[in-house]
C-alpha cells in the first residue's frame, strides 16, 4: 500500500525535534508525542481501508504533512490527503512527472525563475523566491512553470520545520509582460489555485508582490480575489525590494538583491537537492486513487465555472 518509507499501522516513529521546533508544535498545532503517534495510525489505518486509495506513502514525514498542516485534525487531514491524491491523478500536466532532469523543468530552474532562498524569514519560515521576469511565457507553458512549483514545493514538504513553521513567497514582478498574464486561462488559474490552498500540504503564511506594474492590477486583484478569507489577508503589495528587507535578513536574498550568494549559486545548490531526492520524487507517480467522477471533489471543480462566470463579467464591466 506505501510508496517510499512504508510502515505498518502499529509502527510508533521517533519524529525529533529541537526543542524550539517542538513548542512552536505545541503551541500552534497541538502537537505532541501522543497526539502524533495516535494520527499516525489513525492516517494508516484509514488508508487502508480506503476503497478507492490503490496506492499511498503511509511513511511519517508525508502523512505528517497533512496532519501539520490541519493541526491535526484526523479528519480533515485525511480530506487534504484525499484531495491531494485526486489533484495529481486530475491534473497531471501540473503535478506529475517531477524530475528535475527534465529539459524544460532544467531549463527554467537554471534560468533563476524560482528558488527556496538559503535562509529563512524572521518567523522562521521557508522563503520561495520567484522573479517573473525570469521565465520565458513565449518559450514555456503554464503547465511547465506548474511543475517547476510542484517540483521544488514536492521536494521541501518532507522537511519538519516546513511543516511546523510554514512557506513565504517573495515574487518580484518586474519584467513581467503581458504573455505572463495570458499564459493562464482564468479557469485554470482558478483551478490551481483551488489545488493550492485546499489539497496542498503546506502552511501558506505570506505572500509579498514586488514591482508589479500598473498595468497589471486588474490582474492581480482578480487572481487574488480567487483565494479564501485566510489568504487573502496574508498577500502584501510592495513598491520594491527595499521593503521585503523589513521582512527577510538582506543577506539570504540573491546577491543581486543586495544578498550575499549569487543567483547562480543558489541555483546550483537547489538542483543538487533536487537531484539527491529524484528518486523520491518521481515514485510520486507511484501513488494511484480511483477518481469518482461524480464525487464532492469533482463537483466542486465543476461549479468553479459558475463562479468564473462572475469574474469574467466583472472584468468586463471594470
Amino acid at each position: 500500500m506505501g510508496v517510499g518509507y512504508d510502515s505498518d499501522e502499529n509502527t510508533v516513529e521517533e519524529c525529533p525535534l529541537a526543542d524550539g521546533l517542538r513548542l512552536v508544535a505545541k503551541q500552534e498545532l497541538r502537537e505532541d508525542d501522543v497526539i502524533r503517534t495516535h494520527s499516525l495510525r489513525a492516517m494508516r489505518n484509514w488508508i487502508r481501508k480506503h476503497p478507492d486509495i490503490v496506492n499511498c506513502r503511509t511513511d511519517a514525514p508525508f502523512l505528517l504533512r497533512f496532519l501539520r498542516t490541519k493541526k491535526f485534525s484526523v479528519p480533515m487531514a485525511q480530506d487534504m490527503l484525499e484531495r491531494y491524491l485526486v489533484i495529481r491523478q486530475l491534473y497531471p500536466q501540473w503535478f506529475s512527472k517531477l524530475d528535475v532532469d527534465d529539459p524544460v523543468i532544467s531549463d527554467i530552474l537554471d534560468s533563476g525563475y524560482l528558488v527556496p532562498l538559503p535562509g529563512r524569514d524572521e518567523f522562521g519560515r521557508c522563503v520561495m523566491f520567484s522573479c517573473a521576469g525570469r521565465f520565458d511565457p513565449y518559450k514555456y507553458t503554464s503547465a511547465d512553470m506548474a511543475r517547476v512549483h510542484a517540483l521544488i514545493g514536492e521536494s521541501l514538504m518532507d522537511d519538519a520545520e516546513n511543516q511546523i513553521k510554514g512557506y513565504s513567497y517573495v515574487n518580484d514582478e518586474s519584467g513581467l509582460l503581458m504573455g505572463h498574464m495570458t499564459l493562464w486561462s482564468f479557469s485554470d488559474l482558478k483551478r490551481i489555485i483551488r489545488c493550492l490552498q485546499s489539497s496542498t500540504p503546506m502552511r501558506h503564511k505570506s505572500t509579498y508582490f514586488i514591482n508589479v506594474p500598473n498595468f497589471a492590477d486588474k490582474f492581480f486583484t482578480a487572481t487574488v480575489s480567487f483565494l479564501n478569507s485566510k489568504l487573502k489577508s496574508r498577500v502584501k503589495f510592495y513598491s520594491g525590494q527595499k521593503d521585503i528587507q523589513k521582512f527577510i535578513d538582506p543577506k539570504y536574498l540573491p546577491k543581486e538583491y543586495g544578498g550575499e550568494v549569487p543567483l547562480a549559486t543558489m541555483i546550483v545548490e537547489l538542483k543538487k537537492k533536487l537531484r539527491a531526492k529524484r528518486e523520491m520524487l518521481m515514485a510520486l507517480d507511484d501513488m494511484k486513487i480511483n477518481v469518482n467522477g461524480k464525487g464532492k471533489i469533482i463537483s466542486e471543480f465543476d461549479d468553479m465555472q459558475k463562479e468564473l462566470t462572475g469574474s469574467f463579467r466583472k472584468l468586463e464591466v471594470d
